[in-house]
């Protein structure tokens, strides 16, 4: 049985065609195959569509899904791949967005590159947004698993050559960065916070003194392996605009200088720099007054500078801010010496600051009843052990008989810290409750480390020259300012969008006419996401190549 197309021709008027269903049977007389037309459809100009359709419809129940395309004739429709490209797709577009295509392609201009430097920089940064791996793995990832939106093979080596170009255009590119990321986000950068942290190498042994990866203070608790430490600044809405690598044993208050420094001919006009206790130095201090500069810092709780003693020791009413939140403005000294101080009580805090305290002093106790009698003892290693202990041994005091007793004055100065800390600004124009609640949010950066370490998958960096550790961490920054563009715009986490729009795809399929590539249907939650972000979704159909005959 099959569908024919008979034409019937006028002298004098166009030519008519038909369309039959039909099927062959053979005349008994004659043994001659002929058509036995069992419906006729009508002339092929007048056909009703719509009803020829619900005939297919009703007669496909009966087929499966592969009978199905058996019946439209055997290998007339192939499907070969499917691969994610909704991450890809807003990536790329905030690439373009922030200018970094125009950026990159203007520093090309006068460079005899024949490969695709800017697709691979972005191939690399797209890759730690989206399935971090490392830079051999890239080739395979961007051939196999992702749609990028780029025909142009990349190759190992293009990446490598890629990451040069992009250390000797860093200073220019991130400040490109900034200025297009603050006119996009309309952001405040009155407000700018930086603190560090470190990230290990699995070696034995450190660098040269001329290298990066060092022995020092490790913020991820492996002092036993070599380190590079990592500087990050961070607006008020968590966006990261600068990055810095350091060598591994820079300690955080020599770290100042350098980033006041690179910043200075950023224009940012009015600047309070936010910083952490372990950046906070008199030193410091005046290195970010200088062009205007202010600053708000974390001052040590237990520092045994007088100022800081004396604005603690200093009386006063807690003005209550917040039900977890309570302040105290404090003026220390006269004149050039003047210092504005802002204390910060929680009683929340406190009260977990005692619980914590109260739990240490009754293991202590048990650990001295532990020991025994030691009056006139030598030491033993366990007694050695407690004294030297982080933490139990700050609360001990020994006797001059050898014998160890909590120290009782210790714990009372403890009592008075419960729940504080101390802040100190330049700034007089802010107020004590600005000063308090934008030290807060200092949390940001922290929050941007964990994305850094966790969701990008900063290590393990599988590199050894200087530059190409220096260039890894300019790419985690690019794809942690994309994500954190999307977090803001989106108002969901980067995990959750993620998820979300790498379930669109983008699908090739073929037939003996050539081959198409579509993309699937767009579900709802994935339209309102791009829509939040203000971005167009992909075209449905990527592309048609119809074969020549």
């Amino acid at each position: 049985m099959y569908v024919r197309t008979i034409t019937r021709k006028n002298k004098n008027r166009p030519d008519v065609a038909y369309i039959q269903l039909a099927h062959n049977v053979r005349d008994k007389e004659t043994g001659q195959v002929k058509a036995d037309v069992l419906y006729s459809f009508g002339r092929a100009d007048q056909l009703d569509v719509e009803a020829i359709r619900r005939l297919v419809q009703s007669l496909s129940r009966f087929l499966s899904p592969e009978g199905m395309l058996e019946a439209q004739g055997e290998g007339t429709l192939r499907f070969l791949w499917s691969r994610p490209m909704g991450g890809a797709w807003i990536l790329r577009r905030l690439w373009e967005r922030l200018g970094l295509d125009r950026v990159m392609k203007e520093a090309l201009r006068d460079r005899a590159f024949s490969s695709p430097v800017e697709w691979a920089i972005f191939a690399m940064v797209a890759n730690r947004g989206l399935a971090p791996s490392s830079k051999r793995a890239v080739e395979e990832w961007v051939r196999e698993d992702v749609v990028l939106g780029n025909d142009e093979q990349i190759k190992v080596q293009h990446l490598y050559r890629a990451m040069d170009f992009l250390l000797e255009h860093e200073e220019a590119i991130q400040r490109e960065v900034f200025f297009a990321t603050a006119d996009l986000l309309n952001l405040e950068v009155d407000l700018l916070f930086f603190d560090t942290t470190s990230s290990y190498f699995e070696l034995d042994q450190e660098d040269d003194e001329e290298g990066l990866r060092h022995y020092g203070l490790s913020k991820d608790k492996r002092k036993d392996l070599p380190q590079v430490v990592i500087g990050l600044a961070v607006t008020k809405e968590g966006i990261p605009v600068r990055s810095w690598v350091f060598p591994g044993n820079t300690t955080d208050t020599t770290t100042v200088e350098q980033v006041q420094r690179d910043l200075a001919g950023w224009r940012l006009g009015r600047c309070v720099w936010v910083m952490d206790r372990g950046m906070t130095s008199e030193k410091n201090r005046i290195i970010l007054r200088r062009a205007g500069g202010h600053y708000i810092l974390g001052e040590k709780l237990r520092s045994e500078e007088k100022a800081n003693q004396a604005a603690l020791s200093r009386g006063g009413r807690y003005q209550v801010v917040k039900d977890n939140l309570r302040l105290k403005e404090v003026f220390v000294g006269e004149g050039t010496r003047r210092r504005r101080y802002v204390v910060v009580y929680n009683p929340e805090q406190a009260k977990r600051d005692k619980d914590t305290r109260q739990r240490i002093l009754t293991r202590l106790e048990e650990e001295i009843a532990s020991l025994g009698d030691l009056k006139g003892k030598k030491h033993n290693k366990a007694v050695c052990a407690l004294i030297a202990h982080p933490t139990l041994g700050r609360y001990l005091r020994q006797l001059k008989s050898g014998e160890l007793r909590i120290n009782r004055t210790k714990v009372r100065v403890e009592e008075q810290l419960d729940g504080k800390y101390l802040l100190t600004s330049s700034d007089d124009s802010l107020t004590a409750e600005e000063i308090a609640l934008g030290y807060k949010q200092l949390l940001e950066v922290e929050r941007a480390f964990r994305s850094l370490k966790q969701t990008l998958e900063l290590r393990p960096m599988y590199h050894r020259k200087d530059e190409r550790i220096r260039t890894h961490v300019t790419l985690c920054w690019l794809a942690l300012l994309l994500i954190r563009i999307i977090e803001n715009k989106a108002g969901q986490p980067w995990e959750k969008a993620r998820r979300v729009l790498e379930r669109i795809h983008l699908g090739e399929f073929a037939t003996k006419d050539g081959r198409i590539l579509q993309r699937t249907e767009l579900t709802r939650e994935q339209e309102k996401t791009l829509n939040r972000l203000g971005i167009k979704p992909p075209p449905k159909v990527e592309k048609v190549e119809l074969q020549t005959p």
